[in-house]
């Protein structure tokens, strides 16, 4: 058994501006003076070929003035985050939905809910805040039932675990809505009055009866039939999803999925009812609510709609490109291109995050010019050109950030941030002035009020009302009220003038994961987090946790034995992209022909080296959760005194 130092990569804080003369430099320190010229001047010569990543961990404030920095300063609406690579199949298929990106109901409300459906989601280990929640509403009572591959730990809470094959959660809820519909379950009230596609939804699922999902999906007809009655019967009933759901080359059709199995009972628009997409980091959804999205502007007005835009416009003084920009997704296919030839990338480590990382590095050498601003010297920043130090958002800013209810909250400066680091804002700002455009903020509250004068979900939250409420949920448009803290009532109003647009059921059709499993690659890899660990670990890894033990690959026993490996025995795991070396993990949540890994430690084990840049064509977010792989045994070393 091979073994070798575990012990996760530290990074260093980023104190002071860094250049390269040459890229086969090494970086030197600069003034702030001499980088933010050349950040400028690099931005210059491409802003016909320009592209913004934000970041989801920043404030609203930041994302408000980076995404107004892409299309103010230099014309484009190339800016998106990695709200790219986890929950946009979220965004677009609830706004397909329902007109709206956001989740449709409270935190609080999950605790007085009668049907708590998880699907695709280990929430007490990826959303360990939004769990506690949970964990009351089934101390009141409420039953949970776990959806997932793994029987992980949420589903040591569940009623009913429901250990669905990899990418067949489509027939899964086909199966449900089948069984909802032939059961006369169905809100038909509802239905009729609220929606419009029941008819082509019904011949849709039709042939998913419980005895072919119990087929294609592995799960016994007899717990898919108990789900489907036990959320159609449900009083109020939540249904929550996460990465297992949208990480599919198909996500936003699996989103689609979901949302029909609320419409078909009712479970939406009401409170206790509703639709929960938890969101991963502190502030994905205020990005997008932001406008650091390709597609919309803040307040998550469309781009195509011209009265839209000419607000904007006059706002800003300036001329908002008629069309959506480019994806991340699409974004790194331009640099492959070579019709992308600078990023400004703040907060975002996609050297590591992407899938196909080997690739997605490649991709970035070929820019001729890229800025990093962030916190640490990531494996991203050691790509760039000029390298920004800045503030940390939770500690050293002030601002606000949004939560995954929807929720604004204040952030307040708690510390002095380290040497000559600036806030984010103050760097935008002063590298729009070397551009040509001279914008004054005093201070984060003067670009939220900003943000209100053209966002009408955000208009009646200012930051006094703010911290008098403890956070405001969107939308809230009036100063003097509060809205309810679910999403779309407007479906269950009598007259159809109030009511609105129905709501579309999705016509979706079950779509088998990209990469296949056959002889040579058997095992299917899916991935996901661990409570101790944080996305790429550039974060984390600095802190001791009793619960970290890097990274493994996690194998069955049944697997672990037919490769004769156990416990902390290296291996390598190769897909059709590459192959890194791994010891082994034994778990009896998982399934034979079933394996788990993380990309907490990428330094260690770039798990990302496995996954398929499989996209999904709506949301552009890839196939993360259904890679083949295959793990073969190390040759013994021997060593000769």
């Amino acid at each position: 058994m091979r073994k070798r130092d575990r012990t996760p990569k530290t990074y260093t804080r980023l104190t002071h501006p860094l250049i390269r003369d040459s890229r086969d430099e090494p970086f030197r320190q600069a003034t702030w003076e001499e980088a933010l010229d050349r950040a400028a001047r690099g931005l210059a010569a491409a802003r016909d070929a320009f592209g913004m990543f934000s970041c989801a961990r920043a404030t609203n404030e930041m994302n408000y003035v980076a995404q107004k920095f892409a299309r103010v300063v230099m014309g484009t609406n190339n800016v998106d985050s990695c709200n790219r690579t986890c929950h946009a199949p979220s965004v677009a298929g609830l706004s397909a939905a329902f007109g709206s990106g956001g989740g449709t109901s409270s935190y609080e409300e999950i605790e007085h809910t009668d049907v708590i459906v998880m699907w695709g989601s280990n929430a007490r280990f990826a959303h360990p805040i939004f769990f506690q929640h949970a964990l009351k509403g089934i101390h009141n009572g409420a039953r949970l039932y776990a959806v997932d591959p793994r029987r992980t730990s949420t589903a040591e809470w569940a009623e009913s675990w429901l250990g669905l094959n990899v990418g067949t959660d489509i027939p899964m809820a086909h199966a449900i809505g089948r069984e909802i519909v032939h059961a006369g379950l169905a809100n038909q009230a509802f239905v009729e009055r609220a929606t419009s596609g029941f008819e082509e939804y019904k011949q849709l699922v039709e042939p998913w009866t419980l005895s072919l999902a119990q087929k294609v999906t592995g799960v016994p007809a007899a717990a898919i039939r108990e789900l489907a009655h036990a959320y159609a019967r449900a009083e109020r009933a939540q249904l929550c999803w996460t990465l297992g759901i949208t990480e599919h080359h198909n996500g936003t059709d699996n989103v689609r999925a979901l949302i029909n199995l609320s419409l078909l009972t009712g479970h939406v628009g009401r409170y206790g009812s509703g639709l929960q997409p938890l969101r991963g980091q502190n502030n994905v959804q205020g990005g997008g609510d932001m406008g650091a999205i390709p597609n919309r502007l803040p307040g998550f007005q469309d781009i195509l709609d011209p009265v839209a835009r000419l607000k904007f416009e006059s706002a800003w003084d300036t001329v908002i490109q008629p069309h959506y920009g480019m994806n991340l997704t699409e974004m790194f296919e331009a640099m492959e291109e070579g019709t992308l030839k600078a990023v400004y990338c703040i907060g975002e480590n996609p050297a590591q995050s992407e899938a196909d990382s080997e690739q997605a590095v490649r991709r970035m050498r070929q820019l001729d010019f890229l800025v990093v601003q962030d916190i640490f010297l990531t494996k991203t920043a050691e790509l760039a050109d000029v390298v920004l130090p800045a503030t940390a958002s939770w500690a050293e800013t002030e601002g606000t950030t949004t939560n995954s209810e929807r929720r604004v909250q204040r952030v307040r400066r708690a510390v002095t941030p380290p040497g000559e680091a600036r806030e984010d804002i103050d760097i935008i700002c002063d590298l729009a002035a070397r551009l040509g455009h001279d914008w004054k903020y005093a201070d984060s509250e003067s670009v939220w009020n900003e943000l209100r004068s053209v966002s009408p979900d955000h208009y009646g939250m200012t930051y006094d009302r703010l911290e008098e409420h403890q956070g405001i949920q969107w939308p809230c448009p009036d100063p003097d009220r509060l809205e309810p803290t679910y999403l779309h009532g407007r479906l269950w109003e009598k007259d159809p003038a109030r009511r609105g647009t129905p709501a579309p059921f999705g016509l979706v059709r079950h779509d088998p994961p990209v990469d296949l499993t056959d002889e040579e690659y058997p095992i299917r890899l899916t991935t996901g987090r661990r409570l101790d660990s944080y996305n790429t670990g550039v974060q984390s890894g600095s802190f001791a946790s009793p619960l970290r033990r890097g990274e493994f690959i996690e194998l069955c026993p049944e697997d672990a034995e037919r490769y004769g490996v156990v416990v902390g025995e290296e291996v390598r795991v190769a897909s059709r992209r590459g192959s890194v070396v791994a010891p082994v993990w034994i778990d009896t949540a998982l399934r034979p022909g079933l394996a788990f890994m993380t990309m907490h430690f990428p330094d260690e084990v770039d798990t990302n080296q496995l996954t398929i840049e499989a996209n999904c064509p709506i949301a552009g977010t890839a196939e993360f959760k259904a890679s083949a792989i295959r793990v073969q045994k190390l040759p013994v070393v021997t060593y000769v005194r």
